[in-house]
C-alpha cells in the first residue's frame, strides 16, 4: 500500500513539476511572441506533437494519481458542512476549478505562447485568459451536476448504478450537441449572416442535399486564431454552416465551396449521429469497467465517482486509435462526397494545400503520431488523391 502511494505521490509531483516548468517557460519566453514570430512549420508541428503526447500522459495519469490517493479523501472533506446530496457536486465542481486554476500556466504556454512564437495568432493575452475564464465558468457547473447526479447514482442504486450511468451519456451527447451552437459557441465569437457572391452559391449546394435552409454563418474566427475552418454544426432545425472569417478572406470561391461541400457531407451521411452511437457504445464499455474498479471501494460516493471517472478517462485514452481511425474514414468520406457534389476536386486539391500553408500544416506525418494522435488523414495523402481525381 505504501509503494502504491508512494507511485501515486511521485505521479502527482511530476504533473505539478510540469505545470511549474510550463509557467516558467512561458516567462521566458515572452520576448519571442512579442517581439516576432516564426513561420516555420516543420518546428511548429514538432512542439504541437510533444504537446499532443505530454498532454495525454499528463491528463489521465494526473486523474489516477489524484483519484486514488489520499489526497482525493482530504479534498472531499472541505464538502463536508453541506448536506450529504450535495456533496458530490461542490466536490467535483471544486475539483475542477482547482484544475483550471493548476493548468493555466499550461495553456498559456501550450495555447497561447506557442501559437505567438510561431505566428498563428495576433490575439491578446486578455482575450485569451477572458476565453478561458469563460471555459472556466462552464466547465465548473457542468462537472458538478454530471459528477453529482453520477455519485447519487452510486448511493441510492449501488448495483444499477451502470446502467442508469450508461444510460445517461446518450441524452447528454444529444444535448450538447443542440445547445453548443446555439448557446455556447457565441459566447466565443461573434456569428453574422454571411453576405456577398458567396452566399447564393453556399445556399444553390446546401439545397440539393436538403439544407437549404441552414444558417449560414461567418465567424470571426480571427479573433483567436489565423487558421482557417469551417463546420457544420447542430441537429435537426439548429443546423448551421459556419465559415471562419479566415477561410472567407483568404481562399477563393471554388475553394470554399469544396470545403463546405466537405462538411456538408458529413451533415448528409448523419455523420453526428455515428459518432453519437460510437461514443455510447464507449462510454458503456467505459463505465462497466469503472463499475469492476469501484465494486469494493468503500470511500464516499464523491470519491468512488471521482476514480469511476479516472477509469473511464483512462479506457477512453484506450480506445483512442480506433475512435480516430473511424473519424479519419469519415473524413475520407466526406472527401469523396465534396467531390461528388462540386465536381472540382482540383479546388479541393487547392483549398487543402492553401489550408496546409495557413495553418503551419504538414504534407504528412509521422504514421505513429497519425494513429495515436491524427483524427484526420494527412493533407498531402488527400491532396494527391484528390489531384488523382482531376
Amino acid at each position: 500500500m505504501r509503494k502504491a502511494q508512494f507511485f501515486l505521490g511521485c505521479i502527482g509531483g511530476a504533473v505539478a513539476g510540469y505545470a511549474a516548468f510550463r509557467a516558467f517557460e512561458t516567462l521566458k519566453l515572452r520576448h519571442t511572441w512579442r517581439n516576432g514570430a516564426s513561420a516555420d512549420a516543420a518546428g511548429y508541428n514538432r512542439v504541437r506533437r510533444a504537446i499532443a503526447v505530454s498532454g495525454v500522459l499528463r491528463s489521465t495519469a494526473g486523474a489516477a494519481a489524484f483519484a486514488f490517493s489520499p489526497a482525493a479523501e482530504l479534498f472531499e472533506r472541505l464538502a463536508h458542512p453541506l448536506p450529504r446530496w450535495a456533496r458530490p457536486a461542490a466536490y467535483l465542481a471544486g475539483l475542477t476549478l482547482v484544475s483550471s486554476v493548476v493548468d493555466l500556466p499550461i495553456a498559456l504556454s501550450e495555447d497561447y505562447a506557442v501559437e505567438r512564437r510561431y505566428g498563428l495568432t495576433e490575439q491578446r493575452l486578455d482575450g485569451f485568459l477572458s476565453d478561458y475564464l469563460k471555459s472556466t465558468a462552464l466547465a465548473v457547473p457542468i462537472s458538478g451536476l454530471i459528477g453529482g447526479l453520477g455519485a447519487a447514482a452510486l448511493r441510492r442504486f449501488p448495483r444499477s448504478w451502470p446502467l442508469l450511468c450508461a444510460a445517461g451519456v446518450f441524452p447528454l451527447l444529444l444535448l450538447s450537441s443542440l445547445i453548443a451552437p446555439v448557446y455556447i459557441m457565441p459566447l466565443f465569437n461573434r456569428f453574422e449572416p454571411l453576405d456577398g457572391p458567396l452566399e447564393p452559391r453556399l445556399r444553390a449546394l446546401a439545397s440539393r442535399f436538403g439544407v437549404g435552409n441552414a444558417e449560414i454563418l461567418r465567424m470571426d474566427m480571427s479573433r483567436q486564431t489565423k487558421k482557417a475552418n469551417a463546420f457544420v454544426t447542430g441537429l435537426g432545425s439548429t443546423h448551421r454552416i459556419v465559415l471562419g472569417d479566415t477561410l472567407v478572406d483568404r481562399f477563393t470561391i471554388g475553394e470554399v465551396e469544396f470545403v463546405v461541400a466537405h462538411e456538408l457531407g458529413h451533415y448528409v451521411t448523419k455523420d453526428t449521429w455515428r459518432f453519437i452511437g460510437v461514443s455510447q457504445l464507449f462510454a458503456s464499455i467505459a463505465i462497466g469497467a469503472a463499475a469492476l474498479a469501484v465494486a469494493r471501494d468503500e470511500s464516499t460516493e464523491s470519491v468512488r465517482a471521482l476514480r469511476a471517472f479516472a477509469v473511464v478517462t483512462l479506457c477512453f485514452q484506450l480506445g483512442r486509435p480506433l475512435l480516430l481511425a473511424i473519424s479519419r474514414s469519415r473524413e475520407w468520406a466526406a472527401d469523396r462526397f465534396a467531390v461528388e457534389a462540386t465536381h472540382d476536386p482540383a479546388a479541393g486539391a487547392d483549398a487543402f494545400a492553401r489550408l496546409r500553408d495557413q495553418n503551419l500544416a504538414e504534407d504528412d506525418v509521422p504514421g505513429w503520431y497519425e494513429f495515436f494522435f491524427s483524427s484526420h488523414p494527412s493533407l498531402g495523402k488527400r491532396i494527391s488523391a484528390l489531384r488523382d481525381a482531376t
